[in-house]
This record gives C-alpha cells, sequence and structure tokens, in this order.
C-alpha cells in the first residue's frame, strides 16, 4: 500500500489527480446524444498525454482503451467503441485512470444525457451521495470496514442495492494496490486507516439486484437484471481529521 507523508509527494499525486479534475469538467460540455464512446475515449487519451502523463487504463491485463464507458444496465468496465452513441435519457458512467509524476490516480462519474427518468436522476443522486459517506469516515485511526459500512448505510435508504462484486482499492504507486474496500460491511473491521495512506473508493449502487455479469469480452459487467448502474470513485488520501479529496 502506497503511504505518503512528504510535501513533494503530495504535490506529484496532486498534480495526477488534477489531470482527473479536467478531464470530469470537459466532460460535463462534451457528453450528449449523438456522441460515440470511443470518441470520448480517444479524446481523454489526448487530454492525459498532454498533460505529461499515460493512461493507467490502457493496456492493464489486456484492456484496450483509455476509460471504462458504462452506459445504463453497464455496472463497470464497459470498452468504448464508435458504436455506442449515446442517446437522450441514457447514463454513462466514465471511469479514468491517469499516471502522472509516478502516481497513479483513478476516478469514476456517472453522467446523464439529457432528460432523464426520475429513477435515474435519484440513482446518480444516491451512488454520489454514497462516496461522500464513503470519504468522510476515510480518517486515520478508522478501520477500512468504517468506509464500507457508511456506503451500505446510505445505500440502504434508498430502494437499491450496492453491488458486492466490484470494491474499491488502495492506489498510489500502483494503480491497484492493498486493502481492498469493499461497499459493505460491520464497523470495526480491516486493515486501521493511517494517516497518508491512498485509497480509491468506488461505490456501484443498481436500481435492482446487486448481482452482475461478465459479458463474453471479458471485461463489461451489466446488472443481472438488466436494470441501471450507476458509479462514483474518487481517490483520497487519508487525513488525521478529514480525507483530501485528489481527483
Amino acid at each position: 500500500m502506497t503511504i505518503i507523508t512528504s510535501k513533494s509527494e503530495i504535490r506529484k499525486i496532486r498534480d495526477s489527480g488534477k489531470v482527473i479534475k479536467d478531464i470530469f469538467v470537459w466532460l460535463e460540455n462534451a457528453i450528449c446524444a449523438g456522441v460515440a464512446t470511443g470518441e470520448l475515449d480517444r479524446k481523454i487519451e489526448t487530454i492525459i498525454r498532454k498533460s505529461g502523463g499515460s493512461p493507467a487504463f490502457k493496456g492493464y491485463k489486456g484492456f484496450p482503451a483509455t476509460i471504462c464507458a458504462s452506459i445504463n444496465n453497464v455496472v463497470v468496465h464497459g470498452i468504448p467503441s464508435d458504436k455506442n452513441v449515446l442517446k437522450d435519457g441514457d447514463i454513462i458512467s466514465v471511469d479514468v485512470g491517469v499516471r502522472k509524476n509516478g502516481y497513479f490516480t483513478d476516478a469514476a462519474r456517472t453522467f446523464g444525457v439529457g432528460d432523464l427518468s426520475d429513477e435515474a436522476r435519484d440513482l446518480i443522486r444516491v451512488t454520489k451521495k454514497c462516496l461522500a459517506e464513503g470519504v468522510r469516515f476515510a480518517v486515520a485511526g478508522n478501520r477500512v470496514s468504517d468506509i464500507s459500512n457508511a456506503i451500505e448505510k446510505d445505500v440502504r435508504k434508498s430502494a437499491y442495492k450496492e453491488v458486492r462484486s466490484f470494491v474499491g482499492h488502495g492506489v498510489g504507486k500502483d494503480l491497484h494496490e492493498p486493502p481492498e474496500v469493499p461497499n459493505w460491511g460491520r464497523k470495526g473491521e480491516g486493515p486501521v486507516l493511517k494517516e497518508g495512506l491512498i485509497l480509491a473508493i468506488e461505490p456501484m449502487v443498481n436500481v435492482g439486484v446487486r448481482e452482475v455479469k461478465v459479458m463474453k469480452d471479458g471485461w463489461t459487467a451489466v446488472t443481472e437484471d438488466g436494470k441501471l448502474s450507476a458509479h462514483f470513485e474518487d481517490t483520497i488520501i487519508v487525513g488525521k481529521e478529514r480525507a483530501e479529496t485528489l481527483t
């Protein structure tokens, strides 16, 4: 696991995280009906490389793209394509990783396309709030499962289900590091959080059942019942009193 404490280390990983912040700002205006996910992927790769970074996902275990673009019932790991064109009413999760200055950062947002259903709008609201709740417990002295429990409790206030097939994780010197950060669990379990620990916290929330299945491409994970899914993720630094969000 990566633990950073020096000002120079923190500056370096902040710079990596800023690239993702800039990508999300660009996406707010770029995502619209008629845009293909392949087009988004190429533009985001250009943004990352112009920043002096490199795409963290491209080539990782054979993944063929810079972003994961997951539309509607796709939970995670959707592969961008010029054939996948956004239409009014869709929701799309864009998950992106950056390596810069020797540090990885990883984050995701779910965006709406045009006029959304009430259900889609509420799912996005709930998932975003779950991320904020999890980050609130990323404090030195707490345990990993305190983050997990906070996410699960917030999901349970809705009619939705947290995904259990995928989890958050440590990040920093590598894209995926210990510890795993599930989106469910009892308080007070797992490793103790230390100040300076880098985590990627990422609730995935489904409208219907929590179960997912992976398609024949070996990557695209969809809800088992075909209903909507949303995904929010941030890379954070565990703090003494509160976490710092980098992305």
